[in-house]
């Protein structure tokens, strides 16, 4: 029989109930139990929402030290052919929260046996996938009360081996925001065009315009992403559609960078108002800020692994990658790490299969980086 280490055994528990955004009930509860089990009176535990805070409290404090881990799922069917599936249909951790959780209690426990000076304070993230909740969590009223004065927390890569970590000092993740187009036109019977507003023309027209913001409205030196993932319009072959909507994504490696690719975008879209006879709506939806990593706190821990005979400490370029993590940062100086785990498929892949050896390596990790400070 497979002899499994604690957490990797809590790892594929968790893996088999992913959850959606503000629907994690089963996850938090698997938390609370595993956390109320470890039964010491230096922990304080404070639910928000379907998150928690969760306290350990050191033996002569000066600091609060902060580590968040996120909690939910996403809306994918699992095609892993693991033996321990997700049991909830059309959702699956394919961005590897369940890692995030099973590391964060594995340090969680290793201070619960072994006191360090100052408190520990754990966030387990609700809705990071959507539609924010570090944001919140940060405006909470436990966050003021127990506001940390460093923040960490890692992300999982399927593209670094096991025993490799990646991070930078400043800009890691990009800014991001989801985008909805909704048009509306005049349908009719697809013999008879001339009588109708055709949607459909109409935002296959908008995709391709879009497109136009990114290569000649983007500084070249720059970097940007408009991508339009879905597109929906009418109802059957013969009739032409009043309606369409568009579903996408920006990102932005700066803020202003953001703000300006919103401006073009409204532009275009009162043109193709005018020019299809059309009303159309636009919703940005879930904004994530940047995440910038503090350079003093991530210059520590990058020397920090270089003196690691088992981590390969490797320098990244920033990515577009969203993360609401940003929200964090931007108060509390802080960093974000990428994680190797060793995956032939990538993040919010139905095949995301990453390697449980990092699960152990990243606990070790943080535990003896977290005695450091």
């Amino acid at each position: 029989m497979e002899q499994l280490s604690p957490f990797v055994s809590i790892r594929r528990q968790l893996h088999r109930i992913p959850e959606l955004g503000f629907q994690e009930f089963k996850t938090q509860q698997f938390l609370l139990q595993y956390i109320e089990s470890l039964s010491i009176d230096r922990i304080e535990i404070k639910k928000w929402r379907t998150g928690l805070f969760v306290k350990l409290k050191g033996t002569n404090p000066t600091k609060i030290i902060g580590y968040r881990a996120d909690i939910d799922g996403l809306p994918i069917t699992e095609e892993t052919g693991l033996s321990f599936p997700s049991e909830h249909p059309g959702q699956m951790h394919a961005c590897g929260h369940d890692f995030h959780m099973s590391i964060a209690l594995g340090i969680l426990t290793y201070f619960s046996q072994n006191p360090i000076k100052d408190d520990l304070l754990f966030l387990f993230q609700p809705a990071e996938e959507g539609p924010g909740g570090a944001k919140p969590m940060l405006e909470s009223n436990s966050m003021k009360m127990w506001k940390p004065d460093i923040m960490m927390g890692l992300h999982i890569a399927p593209e670094y081996k096991v025993g490799q970590i990646a991070t930078k000092e400043g800009l890691l993740f990009a800014n991001t925001s989801e985008l909805t187009i909704d048009l509306k036109g005049k349908g009719g019977h697809a013999a008879y065009p001339h009588q109708t507003k055709d949607m459909v023309v109409a935002a296959s027209m908008l995709v391709t315009q879009l497109q136009t913001i990114i290569s000649r409205n983007i500084n070249p030196l720059e970097s940007a992403v408009i991508t339009i993932g879905k597109i929906t319009g009418g109802t059957v072959q013969n009739i032409i559609a009043e309606k369409a909507r568009l579903e996408g994504t920006i990102r932005t490696l700066s803020v202003a960078e953001m703000e300006s690719v919103k401006n073009r975008i409204e532009a275009l879209v009162e043109g193709l108002k005018i020019g299809f006879e059309c009303e159309a709506t636009i919703d940005y939806g879930s904004m994530y800020h940047q995440v910038f990593n503090d350079e003093q706190s991530t210059r520590r821990f990058i020397d920090f692994l270089e003196k690691q005979t088992d981590i390969e400490y490797i320098r990244c370029q920033e990515a577009m990658t969203g993360e609401d993590f940003g929200y964090l940062l931007e108060e509390i100086p802080g960093f974000m790490f990428w994680l190797g785990v060793d995956s032939e498929y990538g993040l919010h892949h139905a095949k995301l299969d990453p390697n449980e050896e990092a699960i152990d390596l990243a606990i070790t990790t943080m535990t003896k980086y977290i005695q450091t400070l």
